[in-house]
């Protein structure tokens, strides 16, 4: 696969592969996906761009993203940031659909530039993508529209913020759609919070902390087949607190027990939950409770 990746760095370049003539603005543009020769591309092509893309699509094909294949037969929104491999089929027939690209560069020096990560959802796998209903997608299709307006036009001093103020206009809508999905799915979304949680406690459970060290994010995220940033979004939203909050609840619970169910040293407690620095658990468990690990088990 790493032999195949096709490198897009330009609009431009964008636009000569998927063969839809020459751009209006050299770093954004919103391609109609149903009206690409998909025939264009063989399924051992991945492509790697350095934009960030909004799509909404609606076809029965596959898509693959990493190692998860998703078959979108309804209308969903996927996004992706700069530089990740996307690999898919070439006979997907696209019913409807459209795809934003736009450069880093477009947004570089705005508030937009400096606020994007907060957009987690550019870092979710395609598998948690956002489905949207009709009366969504026609919202979402009229921030599109302008954009295209925009830059379609002559381009004056006031082109690019209003660009990016539609932008960003977007970027609130899917972010609102988003806090929906989470609670309109919330069996599914309950599961994977009681999941976790079982992993985690049974994480702690073990004696071997120290050999096998502390868990993080990535990792249980991975055991529960979904992405780091969904994973932290959907705890948030049901529980107040990201991931690694909970990882750290769950470590404090361990270490009060320890510090008074044993007498064992502080330093060998810090080490046998997996710390290489004894400092490190300090800090983090004064930080939780408000005394030091020796504090909380004199009761001074």
């Amino acid at each position: 696969m790493a032999d195949n990746i096709i490198q897009i760095n330009s609009i431009s370049k964008l636009h000569d592969i998927y063969d839809c003539g020459k751009p209006q603005h050299p770093l954004i543009s919103i391609i109609d996906l149903s009206a690409i020769n998909h025939q264009l591309f063989d399924k051992d092509v991945a492509f790697s761009m350095s934009f960030y893309t909004i799509s909404c699509k609606q076809f029965k094909g596959w898509f693959n993203y990493g190692r998860q294949t998703y078959d979108f037969s309804e209308g969903s929104l996927m996004f992706t940031a700069p530089d990740q491999v996307l690999r898919s089929g070439p006979d997907i027939p696209i019913e409807e659909g459209w795809a934003l690209f736009f450069h880093p560069d477009l947004i570089h020096g705005t508030e937009l530039g400096r606020t994007i990560q907060q957009y987690t959802f550019f870092r979710y796998d395609l598998n948690e993508a956002l489905h949207i209903s009709d009366e969504e997608k026609i919202i979402l299709q009229d921030c599109i529209a302008k954009i295209k307006r925009e830059y379609g036009q002559h381009i004056d001093k006031h082109t690019e913020g209003l660009i990016i103020k539609n932008i960003e206009l977007l970027l609130s809508y899917c972010e609102r759609f988003y806090d929906r999905q989470f609670y309109t799915r919330r069996k599914a979304s309950n599961d994977i919070v009681q999941r976790f949680e079982s992993l985690l406690a049974d994480y702690f459970s073990q004696d071997d902390l120290a050999e096998r060290g502390l868990p993080d994010v990535k990792y249980l995220a991975g055991q529960l087949n979904i992405s780091t940033s969904y994973l932290s979004d959907l705890l948030n939203k049901y529980t107040g607190k990201t991931a690694q909050e909970h990882i750290h609840l769950q470590l404090v619970d361990k270490a009060k027990s320890l510090l008074l169910g044993t007498e064992k040293q502080v330093s060998e407690i810090a080490y046998e939950l997996g710390f290489l620095y004894p400092s490190h658990f300090t800090k983090l468990f004064k930080t939780s409770t408000g005394l030091s690990p020796r504090e909380y088990r004199t009761g001074n």
